[in-house]
């Protein structure tokens, strides 16, 4: 079998630092805040190359919370990229905003940005960079854009820890980002997690009140706010991880270089792009094929492991019925012939060729 995913081998290469931090905290028996999280926030703002980390509950959270943070007027337009996760548009709606999809770019998947431009309008007040599979999104070219219009920039990063844009980390080259610790990401928790950075101290601010009740000080509520923590134990954990993530992201490169070496001349399959002023994290390597689910089906038959991201192109999920349907964005075609590679550290260049000799013989 060809895992596409395994935890279980992640955990056993690390499984004694890992275990020495979940005792260090249980024997301390602090479960909720202290010096754990902060050690992690200080340790993941400096990786991440920002100012400042707040820890939160999840990476939905971070969206919602980063929103809120930005204060934008009620029912603001939040551009929001087409093919992604529902977090990135859900946040948008639950935040009291409206949600507008743009296109994505059909070579590396990010947010276009010439369709962006077509969705701006008085109403626009901000948009959501989604550095989709690992990829960040043309963040200079997004700034132009972003500045000539007055716009907010929210980075959705919950693919993309440690990637870099131009040699800088992502998250905060825009205003705000928000990072996901979901187990199956590059840096995943034990649990559910998640983070904001910026670089803007009255914004770290806002987003911190805002995840614990609209306070600093335990009793001194300066607005109504919200309970998002991320906890000791999980704090602990990605702690220790993150000491880990480049050499996993190494492996990931190394993994995604076997992949475009030995599948070049699979003509039935078209390879992700990857653009020469990025570093990618690939959370995911996507391939398109125009018989995904068929090939996907005799993959598994072959004992390789795959995955779908996403099957839906957000416009068109029932949530979105409600909204006009943009036919001529082309991630409403993308979704049906996408199809994610086995990809991460657990994977031994055996492995790699067998999934390559399995595409050059059922694509």
């Amino acid at each position: 079998m060809v895992k596409f995913l395994d935890l279980q081998s992640q955990y056993h290469s690390i499984k004694n630092e890992i275990d020495e931090a979940i005792q260090r905290i249980v024997s301390n028996a602090s479960f909720i805040g202290g010096e754990a999280v902060q050690q992690f926030e200080q340790n993941f703002a400096s990786y991440q190359q920002a100012k400042h980390c707040v820890g939160v509950g999840n990476g939905t959270d971070a969206l919602e919370i980063a929103i809120e943070a930005l204060d934008l007027p009620p029912q603001s337009e939040i551009i929001v990229p087409a093919n992604s996760f529902i977090a990135s548009s859900e946040a948008v709606t639950r935040s009291g905003h409206r949600v507008v999809f743009c296109d994505c770019d059909p070579h590396n998947y990010t947010l276009s940005l010439a369709s962006l431009e077509t969705k701006i309008n008085t109403k626009t007040k901000a948009v959501i960079a989604v550095h989709l599979y690992g990829h960040p999104c043309d963040m200079s070219g997004l700034r132009k854009i972003a500045d000539k219009h007055g716009l907010s920039i929210i980075e959705d990063c919950a693919q993309a820890h440690g990637a870099k844009f131009e040699g800088k980390r992502v998250g905060a080259l825009g205003d705000i980002g928000t990072f996901s610790f979901y187990p199956g990401k590059v840096l995943g928790a034990y649990g559910d997690g998640g983070a904001i950075i910026t670089n803007n101290e009255s914004l770290a601010k806002k987003a911190k009140m805002i995840a614990n009740h609209g306070r600093l000080a335990k009793y001194d509520h300066e607005f109504e706010g919200r309970n998002s923590r991320l906890d000791t134990l999980q704090a602990a954990i990605l702690d220790v991880k993150l000491s880990h993530l480049d050499s996993w992201l190494e492996k990931r490169n190394a993994c995604a270089d076997f992949y475009y070496q030995n599948l070049a001349e699979c003509d039935s399959i078209v390879l992700p792009a990857s653009e020469k002023n990025i570093y990618h994290a690939y959370h995911l390597f996507v391939i398109r094929h125009q018989q995904r689910d068929a090939l996907q089906a005799a993959l598994k038959e072959k004992g390789i492991q795959t995955g779908v991201h996403y099957p839906i192109a957000l416009p068109k999920l029932e949530a979105y019925n409600y909204l006009p349907l943009d036919s001529s964005l082309k991630a409403l075609s993308l979704d049906s012939v996408l199809l994610s590679l086995p990809i991460g550290e657990h994977l031994e260049q055996s492995d790699l060729a067998k999934v390559c000799e399995a595409l050059y013989e059922l694509a």
